[in-house]
C-alpha cells in the first residue's frame, strides 16, 4: 500500500532521474570547438580566461575562471611548468603523439596534488566554476581538470555569536575545506569519515558529512544520507537551508537541528557520536540529533571547574523557566489570584497601577513587544551603536512611560528581568522559541488564570516528550530517563566520571574513558 511519504519519495526521485537523464554533452576532439562551447555557454562571461599555448606541435590551452583560482597554483606552479620547466625534462624528447603528451601530463607534467580526466562539459563546468582549471589538448576529446581552488576568504576569527572567556579562539568561515581542517586539528583519528556530496541544481553547493566510524550510531548516519538525498532545491546559500530540509517536525517552533560556529563544539560532539553537516559557504556548522539539554549548554562548560559549571547549567534551566513563565504567572496573579500575594506587595502594586489606563495583560503586552522591537532593532543597526541604542532605549522608553502612566514600575521591572534572563540561554533559536511561546503563555495567563498557565506547561511537557530528533527522543535523557548520560545534563559531573557516551546517540562504542579512578585522579591519589 502507498502512503503519502512513499508517493512523496516517488516524486522527488522521478524529477531527479528526469534532471540526471537528460543527454550529456560530451567534449570534443576540436581545440577550438570546445573552447567556443565554453565561451558561449558562459556567454562570454568577462572573469573566464582562457589561455592558449604549444607544447611542441600540440595546441593546448587552460580555463579558468578569475577570482576563484589560486593565483601562484595558475601562473607559478602551472603555467611557468608547462611553458618553461617542460623543456629542460628528458621525457618531452620521447613524445611524438598527441595521446603519449595527454598521458604525459595526467602523469609528470603537472606537479600539482590532485588531478583527474573527464569527457563531459556537465562536469566540467562543475569543476570549472567550482574554481578548478582545465586544461584541453587538441586531438584529445578530454579534458584534465587541476585542483586550484582558492580565494580570499574571511580567515580564522573569533567567534561573535558564541563568546567565551576560556577555550579556544578560533571559529568557523565560509570555506568548507578551512572548516573540515579546524576539525581534523582536533580528531587525527583515521576512523573519522569526511563523505561529500553536491546539492542544489544550480548553485551545486558542497556539503560534507563528518562522524566517527564505530562511534556514530549507524542508523542515524543513515538517516542523514537519505534526507540530505532527497533535497532537490535549485541552490543551497547557507546551512540554515540544509536545516530546515532535514530537521524534524518542521512547523514546531522548537529547532531539532543544532548549529555552532564553533570547531571544538563540533569535535567533541563528533566523538559523542553526533553527526556534523558542513556547508560551503557557512560559517555554521550542523549537528545532528539536536536535543533540547544541548540547547541550554556551552562550550565554556568543559573548561571551568563542575562546581562552577553545574551551578551555573542550574541558573540557566531557572532563567529559561523565568524567561518563559514570569510575564504570563505575573498577569495571572494580578488578574485573578491576587490573594496569593503579600498584603504589602499587593498594596503597592495596587498603588503604581492608579491612574495606568489598562488592563495588566495590555500593559505587559506592550512592554513586551516595544523590548523585542528595541532587540531587533539593536540587531540590524551597526554593531558599534547597536548594543547602546538597545540599553539606552529600553531606559528612557521605560521611564517615560511609568512617568506618563501608561505602565506601572512593577510592569517594567517583570519586563526586564524576562528580557535579561532570555540573553543567559547559550542557543540563540531556543531562545527565540522561548520568547515566542512567552506570548502564548501571557494569553493563557490573562484568559484562564493559573489553571491556564498549568495546563500549557502540561500541553508543552507532553508535546516535547513527543518530538524526536532524527529517532532520539528530544527530551533525552530526561524522557527517557538515563542516569549515565543525566551526568552531563542540568548538571555536570567531574569529567573523570563521564564514562560512558549517550547510549541513544552511539550504541556502537559507548566507552568513552577508563573507569580506573586512581588513574584519573592527579598523582593518582583518591
Amino acid at each position: 500500500m502507498l502512503t503519502l511519504k512513499t508517493i512523496k519519495d516517488l516524486l522527488i526521485n522521478n524529477k531527479k532521474n528526469s534532471d540526471n537523464n537528460k543527454p550529456k554533452v560530451y567534449i570534443k576532439s576540436d581545440l577550438h570547438t570546445n573552447i567556443d562551447y565554453i565561451r558561449n555557454t558562459l556567454n562570454n562571461a568577462s572573469d573566464l580566461i582562457v589561455r592558449e599555448f604549444k607544447i611542441k606541435e600540440y595546441r593546448c590551452a587552460i580555463c579558468l575562471i578569475d577570482g576563484l583560482t589560486k593565483g601562484d597554483y595558475a601562473h607559478d606552479l602551472l603555467l611557468k611548468n608547462l611553458l618553461v620547466d617542460i623543456w629542460t625534462t628528458d621525457k618531452i624528447r620521447e613524445i611524438h603523439s598527441v595521446d603519449e603528451l595527454f598521458d604525459a601530463l595526467q602523469s609528470q607534467f603537472i606537479a600539482l596534488l590532485d588531478i583527474s580526466v573527464i569527457s563531459d562539459f556537465d562536469e566540467l563546468f562543475i569543476n570549472l566554476l567550482s574554481g578548478d582549471c582545465v586544461l584541453l589538448v587538441d586531438g584529445i576529446a578530454k579534458s584534465i581538470t587541476i585542483e586550484t581552488k582558492g580565494w580570499i576568504d574571511r580567515g580564522i576569527v573569533e567567534s561573535s555569536s558564541q563568546t567565551l572567556v576560556r577555550g579556544p579562539k578560533d571559529s568557523f568561515n565560509e570555506t568548507l575545506r578551512t572548516n573540515t581542517m579546524l576539525i581534523r586539528r582536533r580528531i587525527k583519528d583515521k576512523r573519522l569519515r569526511v563523505e561529500s556530496r553536491k546539492i542544489g541544481r544550480i548553485s551545486k553547493t558542497e556539503v560534507a558529512i563528518m562522524y566517527m566510524e564505530g562511534i556514530a550510531n549507524d542508523r542515524i548516519v543513515q538517516e542523514v544520507h537519505r534526507r540530505l538525498d532527497r533535497i532537490d532545491i535549485d541552490g543551497i546559500i547557507d546551512s540554515s537551508y540544509i536545516e530546515q530540509m532535514i530537521q524534524d517536525h518542521a512547523y514546531s517552533l522548537l529547532p531539532t537541528v543544532h548549529n555552532t560556529e564553533r570547531p571544538d563544539t563540533v569535535a567533541s560532539s563528533i566523538m559523542c557520536g553526533y553527526v556534523a553537516i558542513v556547508v560551503d559557504n557557512s560559517p555554521f556548522v550542523l549537528l545532528v540529533p539536536g536535543l533540547f539539554v544541548t540547547f541550554t549548554q556551552a562550550a565554556e562548560d568543559y573548561y571551568h571547574n563542575f562546581y562552577y559549571v553545574t551551578f551555573i547549567r542550574l541558573v540557566r534551566f531557572v532563567s529559561l523557566f523565568l524567561s518563559l513563565l514570569t510575564p504570563g504567572v505575573y498577569i495571572a496573579i494580578t488578574t485573578f489570584h491576587q490573594e496569593m500575594l503579600p498584603t504589602l506587595l499587593l498594596i503597592s502594586i495596587s498603588n503604581q497601577r492608579e491612574g495606568v489606563p489598562f488592563p495588566v495583560f495590555l500593559e505587559a503586552l506592550i512592554m513586551e513587544l516595544t523590548f523585542e522591537i528595541l532587540r531587533e532593532a539593536g540587531i540590524r543597526m551597526p554593531r558599534a551603536i547597536g548594543s547602546a541604542m538597545s540599553i539606552v532605549g529600553a531606559l528612557i522608553l521605560g521611564e517615560a512611560a511609568v512617568n506618563a502612566g501608561i505602565v506601572s514600575s512593577f510592569t517594567v521591572i517583570i519586563v526586564s528581568l524576562t528580557a535579561i534572563c532570555s540573553l543567559i540561554i547559550p542557543s540563540y533559536h531556543i531562545s527565540i522559541s522561548i520568547r515566542v511561546t512567552r506570548f502564548i503563555f501571557m494569553v493563557l495567563g490573562a484568559t484562564f488564570g493559573l489553571f491556564g498557565i498549568i495546563s500549557g506547561l502540561v500541553v508543552l511537557g507532553l508535546y516535547l516528550s513527543s518530538m524526536r530528533s532524527f529517532g532520539v527522543p528530544y527530551l533525552f535523557p530526561f524522557a527517557p530517563l538515563n542516569f549515565e548520560a543525566l551526568k552531563d545534563s542540568v548538571i555536570r559531573f567531574p569529567l573523570w566520571k563521564v564514562n560512558q557516551r549517550p547510549k541513544l546517540i552511539s550504541d556502537n562504542n559507548e566507552t568513552r574513558q577508563s573507569s580506573d579512578r586512581k588513574n584519573n585522579y592527579m598523582g593518582g591519589k583518591t
